[in-house]
């Protein structure tokens, strides 16, 4: 009785056995597919050179588009006393004030109701 109980546990572990590889091909496939999406997306490393580049180069653009409307607006003349009465008189920074100014060629009626707005 001994003998046919572990002949019936050896064929119950190879029956296991059968399963559990069984089990294994499918993990290993399952996971072959997903390793193969995540190579499939990797990216170029030259495609994202030429990325960078264009990014800081953007960046340099708009810097230099930064500076010269900077430069334009110091060149506007403005009235001190148009700063001094808009920034008194809608409670504001002066810095605000003289910028809107600026912004708006010198001409206080149209900084006021660009700020009322």
């Amino acid at each position: 009785m001994a003998a046919s109980a572990a002949a019936a546990g050896a064929g119950a572990a190879e029956g296991e056995g059968a399963v559990d590889s069984k089990d294994l091909q499918q993990q290993s496939k399952a996971l072959d597919k997903l390793t193969d999406h995540v190579e499939d997306r990797q990216l170029d490393s030259s495609r994202v050179q030429s990325a960078m580049a264009a990014l800081a180069s953007s960046k340099e653009a708009d810097w230099n588009a930064m500076r010269l409307r900077e430069k334009e607006l110091a060149a506007v003349k403005i009235n001190p006393a148009d700063v001094e009465i808009i920034a008194s008189e809608l409670e504001l920074d002066k810095k605000i004030a003289e910028r809107t100014l600026r912004e708006h060629k010198g001409d206080a009626v149209a900084a006021v109701r660009f700020l009322l707005r």
